[in-house]
């Protein structure tokens, strides 16, 4: 089925990011996931490029372009790709909107041309030890003192957190005030008492720099508070809805990826003196995945161009999320069954997805959250 979503930008936008990922990403990700981290002059290459502003105002070094179009193109290249490590969609798809719609003029100047070169990374830091996906959980706090905040509290499982330079950070500014309390402030680099801890060892994603973060005495300007003190839950249920389906997008391509590959797999591979493909489950698998595959296609792009349109709902952002990630394990696993044992090798790309893969159900909001924030809607 022919996609109707890109114009002929998107297309020109597509082929500079997929030269980008042939010449700067793949001849290096082995290595990345081994050092567990990418270096920073991908950043500054991406941003030479024109791939981490492309949505900011011209004025601030960007393309003033904002069109969660071109965000798909890049989401579906590096997927291609197979970048799981590079940290450009917490960039690009979340953080950008947060600094766009929520930072005033005078933090824009500041903060936006480097976010466009690639000299500024920057992060967002909602998890913490004992509060994942019930950010009204959080324990970290922000009391303000003159003109400064000054931050108490750890964070983890943030991503691009040893790279980063610029992290929103999610807070209690009142501690009392439940939801109402919660707000947004930014932490630079080397602001004392902000520290890094390791670099989280995990299953997959391993060029993906993922950190603890902590806050012992942060001495914040109170310039660098993010829209308005006690707004910040309302900030965060505004923009998850673009997170999330920033996850499903990766996860269609990376369904697409997987499947494509497998098909050319199972036409060469050879048991019984024939083809895989020639028997009767492998082209029942293959039609099947194919099948859901398609749906995932047609149910995503619509969603994009809701988002564009400025009519996604919070509940379809968590139907995209939830049964695109759900799909993308489905098609991993059964993909990499039909590799036999050489699914297993790490050597063959299927098993690095199966390996990036399980996290997808999980950051952004879990499936198990996906569904109850469907269901409260249906329901209330």
């Amino acid at each position: 089925m022919e996609r109707q979503l890109f114009d002929a930008d998107h297309d020109a936008f597509r082929e500079t990011v997929r030269a980008f990922c042939d010449k700067e990403i793949v001849p290096h990700h082995d290595s990345w996931e081994e050092a567990g981290i990418v270096p920073r002059e991908l950043w500054t290459a991406a941003g030479a490029t024109g791939l981490l502003g492309f949505m900011v105002p011209e004025e601030y070094g960007g393309g003033g372009v904002r069109d969660f179009r071109f965000n798909s193109v890049l989401l579906e290249e590096t997927a291609r790709a197979h970048a799981s490590g590079v940290g450009f969609s917490l960039h690009t798809d979340i953080v950008s909107a947060y600094l766009l719609d929520y930072a005033n003029d005078e933090q824009k100047a500041r903060w936006l041309p480097g976010f466009c070169s690639g000299e500024t990374i920057t992060g967002i830091a909602m998890s913490e030890p004992g509060a994942g996906s019930d950010l009204q959980g959080i324990q970290t706090t922000a009391r303000r003192d003159g003109d400064h905040y000054v931050l108490n509290g750890q964070k983890t499982f943030i991503s691009n957190g040893i790279l980063a330079d610029l992290v929103i950070v999610v807070v209690k500014t009142d501690p009392e005030a439940g939801a109402q309390g919660i707000s947004l402030i930014v932490v630079e680099r080397g602001m004392e008492g902000f520290e890094r801890g390791r670099n989280l060892d995990k299953i997959g994603l391993k060029a993906q720099d993922t950190a603890e973060l902590f806050f012992d005495d942060v001495r914040v300007p109170a310039a660098n508070l993010l829209g308005e003190e006690g707004k910040g839950f309302i900030y965060l249920m505004e923009k998850l809805p673009q997170e999330r389906l920033a996850i499903a997008v990766i996860a269609a391509a990376a369904s697409e990826n997987v499947l494509a590959e497998t098909i050319r797999y199972v036409k060469d591979r050879k048991a019984f003196g024939r083809p895989i493909s020639a028997f009767q489950n492998t082209r029942f698998v293959i039609a099947e995945l194919a099948t859901e595959v398609q749906i995932a296609r047609v149910f995503v792009d619509r969603c994009v161009t809701e988002l564009n349109a400025g009519t996604l709902t919070v509940a379809e952002a968590a139907m995209a999320k939830w049964w695109t990630t759900e799909l993308q394990k489905k098609v991993v696993d059964r993909c990499l069954q039909l590799y036999g044992g050489y699914g297993f090798m790490t050597e063959y790309p299927i098993a690095k997805a199966y390996l990036d893969t399980r996290v997808q159900t999980i950051y952004g909001g879990t499936t198990e959250i996906m569904k109850e924030i469907i269901g409260r809607v249906i329901l209330s």
